[in-house]
């Protein structure tokens, strides 16, 4: 996910897709402590997204 698609995105639906991010993590961890998950990328990629929008989250908070 590219950070000039979050750019155009509302507080809301990034708020939205923190959540989902969130959840993905959680997912990811679990898979990871069951030996579950076999490309272990998948973790730094959402941890990634989640910097991104709450990035994303902080600069419009302090552009309004």
């Amino acid at each position: 996910m590219k950070a000039s698609e979050l750019r155009v995105k509302s507080g809301a639906d990034l708020e939205q897709e923190l959540i989902s991010l969130t959840k993905a993590q959680f997912g990811l961890r679990m898979q990871v402590a069951t030996q579950q998950l076999s490309n272990n990328s998948q973790l730094g990629k959402v941890r990634r997204d989640i910097a991104r929008v709450k990035t994303i989250l902080k600069e419009k908070g302090a552009q309004q």
